[in-house]
């Protein structure tokens, strides 16, 4: 009896025990073996996940320290689809939190049997707590930075922008990653920094005249009807570009906006014939030869023949013309006389001299290559002289005229503040001092009695040149659609800032009388960012012939 009643329970029940005990074990087994395939399941949607976080960028800041790009803290929503154990339950609870997503495209990603779906990019931290107070199996948060531009569409062309991964498409951000490295930041020598995310990179822009230049070139667009427009401010002592505009632009928050083919960056990667504005490299050329002084004269009563070809001034005098005359009247006639004198060689050497052959190089990555002739006729000779047949970025044009009143330092341009110059400066005294000093001379003369009269800014003294192209439509040169271009230099007795305004087909007003020439609309326009930006630059009445 005592043994009976102290006999195991297995003893009493052999066949269930065992059959229960085994039912355990085999569960156990089952999870054991669940457990082990987790543990080797290819890890790579995680580690793709953590592969694809993103580094934290550096701040970008104009050269007066205002904060142009910042990353700021942000969270995306991932899903292991084969890890996921209710899937209505994370539909619902997702849409939940997300109203834009698509429930059956949601459904349809986490019944894949992919390893790894992105479900929402870039949330922000109020998004991400809800996301992890449902306690989904299977969804995961990790934290990636987003690129935020507190001042929209200012300099976007200059900032670029950055895609979902947080990696630069273009412009400064695309340069960044491709010189993001270990080092201290500081500049020397004129190299690129070694870039450090902790440490903010600080560009020549000035917000300030940056917006400004912007204002007034949209009102430009609006009042002269114009499909698009552009300015520029360079330093023409250091290369440093202050502002740089180029409408229509985008927003970088919205980088998509970028690839649209009118967005451009006009300045860098438009390649235009910049008209009478390579009347300065000409005109620079023949005095540097000694072939010319400011005493010659042209006879442009008759247009020039060569050939079957007939070369005519637009509104011209039709008298003998000084040199200085040939400049503020902007004849070709003149132009195209003193260029057949100097010699092809003599003409394309300059050229190339001051940059116009080849391919600007900055901090920037979008550029295009000029469009050069491939065969040097006379006829080709007389029409580069007055800008026609050669095709540059307004950048290179920019840099050449800097050339030609700085006294004579050909500087490629650059974004970075505080660079230095070292490689930078291609070539030293491309022209000799008193051809500079008779170059800022004429531009001087143009503003007080020339094409440029409207940039007049008294007491500040401004110098100048005006230019307008007819655009190459189907091959041919149009009649009706022109781009106008002006260079303003400040102050012109000793050069500072040079000022570069585009506008791209403006129409003729009743107040321009129907003339849509640079003098009437790029002009005035220049004058008045000229009349804000200069005492922001620190360029007074009483300051304006200090350097």
């Amino acid at each position: 009896m005592a043994r009976s009643l102290f006999q195991l329970a297995f003893e009493r029940s052999p066949a269930r025990i065992r059959l229960a005990a085994l039912g355990f074990v085999g569960l156990f087994a089952a999870i054991a073996v669940r457990l082990v395939a987790f543990a080797l399941d290819p890890a790579e949607p995680r580690a793709a996940a953590q592969d694809r976080i993103q580094r934290m960028r550096p701040d970008i800041v104009d050269r007066n320290g205002v904060l142009l790009a910042k990353d700021l803290k942000a969270f995306s929503v991932y899903a292991e689809p084969r890890r996921i154990i209710d899937v209505d339950e994370a539909v619902e609870g997702l849409t939940d939190v997300f109203a834009d997503l698509n429930p059956h495209d949601l459904r349809r990603k986490l019944t894949s049997e992919s390893g790894f779906a992105w479900i929402k990019r870039s949330i922000p931290p109020s998004a991400a707590d809800r996301v992890w107070s449902l306690g989904l199996a299977g969804i995961h948060l990790r934290p990636e930075p987003t690129r935020v531009y507190p001042n929209g569409a200012a300099a976007a062309h200059v900032l670029g922008a950055v895609d979902i991964d947080n990696q630069g498409l273009s412009g400064i951000e695309k340069w960044i990653d491709a010189t993001m490295g270990t080092g201290t930041g500081e500049l020397s020598s004129g190299q690129a920094p070694a870039l450090r995310a902790d440490i903010a990179v600080r560009l020549s822009i000035d917000l300030r005249v940056q917006h400004l230049y912007a204002e007034q070139l949209r009102r430009a667009v609006e009042t002269y009807t114009a499909i698009a427009a552009a300015g520029l401010i360079l330093d023409v002592t250091n290369g440093e570009v202050l502002a740089l505009v180029s409408l229509p632009d985008f927003d970088p928050n919205e980088p998509d906006l970028a690839l649209h083919p009118d967005r451009i960056n006009r300045m860098q990667v438009g390649r235009y014939e910049m008209g009478s504005i390579y009347k300065a490299i000409t005109t620079a050329l023949a005095l540097d030869t000694g072939l010319f002084t400011l005493h010659s004269t042209f006879d442009v009563r008759q247009p020039l023949t060569i050939g079957g070809a007939s070369i005519d001034d637009f509104r011209g005098k039709k008298r003998v013309l000084t040199l200085p005359e040939s400049f503020i009247y902007s004849s070709n006639i003149a132009m195209g006389r003193m260029a057949l004198v100097t010699g092809a060689s003599r003409l394309q050497a300059f050229l190339k001299s001051l940059g116009q052959f080849d391919r600007i190089r900055t901090e920037l990555t979008e550029s295009s290559a000029p469009i050069v002739p491939s065969r040097w006729s006379d006829v080709t000779t007389a029409t580069v002289a007055f800008g026609h047949g050669i095709a540059v970025t307004p950048l290179q044009a920019a840099m050449a005229v800097a050339a030609l009143v700085n006294g004579g330092d050909l500087i490629t341009p650059t974004f970075l503040a505080g660079r230095g110059l070292g490689d930078r400066l291609r070539a030293a005294a491309v022209i000799k001092p008193e051809t500079a000093a008779a170059m800022r001379d004429l531009m001087r003369l143009n503003v007080e009695a020339g094409s440029a009269r409207r940039a007049s800014l008294d007491p500040i003294r401004i110098g100048g040149k005006t230019g307008t192209s007819e655009k190459v439509i189907g091959g041919v040169y149009s009649k009706e659609k022109v781009m106008t271009f002006f260079v303003g230099v400040a102050p012109i007795d000793a050069p500072r800032y040079l000022f570069l305004t585009i506008l791209d087909e403006p129409r003729g007003l009743p107040e321009t009388f129907g003339f849509r020439t640079s003098g009437w609309n790029a002009v005035p326009v220049t004058r008045r960012v000229m009349g804000e930006a200069l005492p922001l630059l620190g360029v007074q009445p009483w300051t304006a012939s200090a350097h």
